[in-house]
């Protein structure tokens, strides 16, 4: 189902912070401690930002804290650089962890200590079959799995072998240590689940110490116990795991037994949140890396200029459910604007320029006007903006033969520029090809300021314009949704890529104020839409990220 309707849910209303106040409320718990756990195995995306803000959010909301803390069990797929953008990542959207950064890896010692534990207790054993065979043993849904030969060897044998693991005297793949649950169990987690397996590579903590893991289950809920978890909150995939997670609880000396709780995850049209797919989006050159402006990662809307302040609304319009559903882009979109709208100044930027020059006005002389930085907002003040005898507008703000409900220019129709003057066309020059390239135009003094002449005549379209004299050359990047269909197929996401989701303009012509201070704020491109300095701009280069544009159909839908 689509969470069309979810605009208007109250924020701080759902079941896991109803479950967190009764706890608090009943002496179960004196506080509340909850964690944002990612694996850094790649860059966080908006599905992330859902738990972020939930995670941290409750803590803020009941007074307790959340910890930061990196699920780091596998070497092979984790790297400082995703490390540095997941604190990064979370800082930006506003929220920190204090003191309070912690890694699986800090607990390799005590898990280690805790699988021997199981061992000693005859509920874990070392188990020799290869992966293939252990697959086939495994059953399925409707077929109950089988025990492994190796399943009823000796205490004695078994803490030997782990223990020769430990010391790395096996290759990667010829043993595993599972525990000793049921293979004929309903829950397939719970057919003896594997808790080691040997991996000969390097951590990015703890160098070359192991060459034994242990796995996410093993690892998240026991160290959830470490850190004094009140409240474990995760997706609805991990429901299945629950009972694993509350059995390893039960089974090991853990110094607190903190529950589980599930939420639906966050999905969206046109996006797919898949870390498989936004990791082969990028090694396959799809984007230009994890921050491109397309990517539904945090890193990407920053760098598109999503400010934070609009993802943590999203998140909230969202909200909290127990069941899955879909939400329309567009809703985001609407965040987006919400946020921007209020504190973007607005500047006229040209992106496809036509010429105009205006016969009547003086060669030479130059005047200031006054703008407007943002009508949302009187504390933003003016600018002046300067007028001269040539212009540039925007090439589609032309039509040499309009149909009947083209309001803009056209050859004898007259318009207003805004902050400056009513603009009449008399004549299109074309070059060679019959291409129109500039325009020959004549104003009317007696409309400084876009205001009515003392004949009271009235205009149909308002134009946005730079000044010729002072414009500034830009590059503009026009980013739209990166898959082409609202269900793209991750299986198959390269058949549903979107291959308009990037066009680049040059030539553009800026407003000097787009450039002046070097200042990174998104901005209004007037009538345009929204947009943001890209890293790329050099000086005397800008590079300008549309954000999104003024169109806004969410709009309509939320105010029903």
């Amino acid at each position: 189902m689509r969470a069309a309707d979810t605009a208007t849910r109250e924020p701080g209303h759902d079941f896991i912070r109803d479950i967190v106040q009764d706890d608090l409320a009943s002496g179960r718990h004196k506080t509340v401690v909850t964690r944002f756990p990612p694996e850094p195995n790649g860059y966080l995306h908006i599905g992330h930002a859902k738990s972020i803000c939930l995670n941290f959010g409750i803590a803020r909301e009941f007074g307790g804290r959340c910890h930061l803390r990196f699920d780091d069990t596998n070497p092979t797929k984790e790297e400082q650089e995703y490390i540095d953008a997941i604190e990064r990542d979370v800082r930006w959207l506003g929220f920190d962890w204090g003191k309070h950064l912690y890694h699986a890896s800090d607990y390799f010692e005590t898990l280690y200590g805790w699988a021997e534990h199981l061992i000693k207790a005859g509920k874990a054993y070392v188990d020799d079959q290869s992966q293939e065979e252990m697959r086939a043993n495994r059953g399925t849904l409707i077929e109950p799995g089988r025990n492994s030969p190796f399943r009823d060897r000796s205490v004695k044998a078994n803490l030997d072998l782990f223990r020769r693991m430990r010391a790395g005297e096996f290759p990667n793949g010829a043993r595993v240590l599972r525990a000793k649950i049921d293979m004929g169990s309903g829950n397939i987690n719970m057919r003896d689940p594997v808790l080691y397996r040997i991996l000969h590579a390097s951590h990015p903590r703890t160098g070359d110490k192991w060459c034994v893991y242990p796995s996410y289950d093993f690892a998240h809920g026991q160290s959830d116990a470490i850190e004094h978890i009140t409240h474990s909150i995760c997706t609805l995939e991990f429901e299945d795991h629950r009972p694993l997670y509350d059995w390893f609880i039960e089974n090991l000396p853990v110094p607190s037994r903190p529950r589980q709780y599930e939420f639906a995850r966050l999905n969206m049209t046109y996006t797919v949140l898949s870390k498989r797919v936004l990791t082969l989006l990028v090694r396959d050159g799809h984007v230009s890396g994890w921050d491109d402006p397309r990517m539904p990662t945090i890193a990407g809307l920053r760098r598109r200029g999503v400010p934070p302040a609009a993802i943590r609304d999203f998140v909230r319009r969202v909200g909290v459910a127990k069941a899955n559903s879909t939400v329309d882009y567009g809703m985001f979109e609407f965040s987006v604007r919400e946020a921007l709208n209020r504190t973007a100044r607005r500047r006229m930027a040209v992106l496809r320029p036509l010429k105009v020059v205006i016969e009547n006005y003086p060669e030479g002389q130059v005047e200031e006007l006054e703008a407007v930085n943002n009508p949302e907002d009187e504390s933003a003040g003016t600018r002046e903006i300067r007028f001269s005898r040539e212009l540039w507008i925007e090439r589609d703000d032309f039509m040499e033969n309009p149909p009947k409900k083209f309001f803009r220019l056209s050859p004898q129709k007259e318009v207003r520029l805004r902050y400056a003057y009513f603009l009449t066309c008399r004549e299109a020059i074309k070059n060679a090809a019959g291409e129109v390239v500039e325009l020959r135009c004549t104003y009317d003094p007696a409309t400084r300021g876009g205001n009515a002449p003392p004949d009271g005549r009235k205009v149909q379209a308002t134009l946005h314009w730079v000044s010729a004299a002072d414009a500034v050359d830009a590059e503009v990047r026009l980013y739209d949704q990166l898959f082409a269909k609202p269900d793209p197929d991750a299986a198959n996401f390269a058949a549903d890529l979107n291959p308009n989701s990037l066009e680049v303009l040059a030539g553009c012509k800026l407003e000097p104020a787009l450039v002046a201070g070097n200042s990174s704020d998104p901005v209004q491109f007037e009538r345009q839409g929204y947009f943001c300095p890209d890293r790329d701009s050099t000086p005397g280069r800008p590079v300008f990220n549309r954000t999104v544009g003024l169109r806004d159909t969410w709009a309509k839908v939320s105010a029903r």
